[in-house]
């Protein structure tokens, strides 16, 4: 892994629907900028907190906002530091650490949540020492009282020393290098198809740097941007717990999401949604997969929720490395 050169101009943008608006700004005079697009929530809590003034901004509903920024200048590089819910989970980790990473396939779903229910797929890595907490997680959201939208978007996630973190670049910190992939982008599918990511959250072994990471299949990986090191003040030689799995936070009424892709982990893999070559970097930085270590798993809700290890038989050739299904409806009692 190297850091990002930044002596060559070139171009973010969020997602391959804003190509007409990237042709846009670089017809009005910003073709000599280094351009980013990214993503600012208009209402609520979560909100940017820099001033820098974008070149343009692109609307695409009443919460959503892209700001397009000078690559230079976009708020991850201003950190000091560089200068009532119920949750339920279903998945694994493993607590054996340090681990400098963690990486894994999965796919994401068009659900029903409501307003003011979460539901999440993720991957995710952190330590806790005397009650303060060191996380970054990453995947899939759908958040419809953040976005406005009931959209599936990808999104990362992280919380440092002092307390502090955000979602995304929605305050200080993450710092966005991919020309290609944003770190927040909706995702537009029918009911029933999946969208698949490949992502990796990983520490570089010289800086010590958190990097996002997509794995392609027969093309060079995509460095989406990182976390740096100074943001955090526990995670800086390893993680102690690595994992991935589902997450979804219930109404105020106590009332739950579907999680996965709504179905319990019964009948085939293809029947509920799949983590796959789920493997971590050990404290060697040597890839492995999580079962090489103790793993525990990790179901609060079976009523709700569920999770089935994937078991393939010897004499089958698989590319499912260490696999598992989960998922679930959801409901009002779980």
């Amino acid at each position: 892994m190297h850091e990002p050169e930044t002596s060559k101009p070139y171009l973010i943008f969020s997602s391959d629907n804003l190509e007409a608006m990237i042709s846009s700004v670089l017809s009005n005079g910003d073709n000599n900028k280094n351009v980013l697009f990214t993503f600012r929530k208009t209402k609520g809590s979560l909100v940017r907190s820099d001033q820098t003034l974008p070149l343009r901004s692109f609307k695409l509903s009443e919460n959503a906002t892209y700001d397009c920024l000078d690559i230079f200048k976009q708020p991850g590089l201003n950190h000091p530091s560089l200068q009532n819910h119920t949750i339920q989970i279903a998945g694994v980790r493993s607590r054996a650490g340090p681990y400098h990473g963690v990486e894994a396939w999965f796919n994401g779903y068009k659900l029903n949540v409501g307003r003011y229910q979460i539901s999440y797929t993720q991957i995710f890595i952190g330590s806790r020492l005397n009650n303060q907490d060191n996380f970054i997680q990453a995947g899939y959201i759908i958040n419809p009282g953040f976005f406005g939208t009931g959209q599936l978007w990808t999104y990362g996630f992280w919380k440092g020393k002092d307390g502090k973190g955000c979602y995304n670049t929605a305050c200080d910190g993450f710092i966005q290098v991919s020309r290609k992939i944003p770190i927040v982008q909706p995702i537009d599918l029918k009911p029933g198809v999946p969208d698949w990511s490949r992502w990796s959250i990983h520490q570089d072994k010289g800086t010590g740097n958190w990097w996002l990471t997509q794995i392609l299949q027969n093309a060079p990986n995509e460095d989406i941007g990182y976390w740096p090191k100074e943001l955090f003040n526990l995670i800086n030689n390893g993680a102690t717990t690595v994992g991935v799995g589902g997450a979804v936070q219930a109404s105020g009424s106590g009332s739950s999401p579907p999680m996965g892709n709504g179905n319990f982990p019964v009948g085939g893999r293809a029947d509920s949604a799949i983590f796959t070559n789920i493997e971590v970097l050990d404290s060697n930085y040597n890839q492995r997969k999580m079962n090489s270590f103790p793993t525990e798993i990790m179901v609060d809700s079976p009523k709700c929720y569920g999770l089935r290890i994937g078991k393939v038989k010897l004499f089958h050739r698989t590319r499912l490395g260490f696999f598992f299904n989960y998922g679930g409806p959801g409901g009002n009692s779980c």
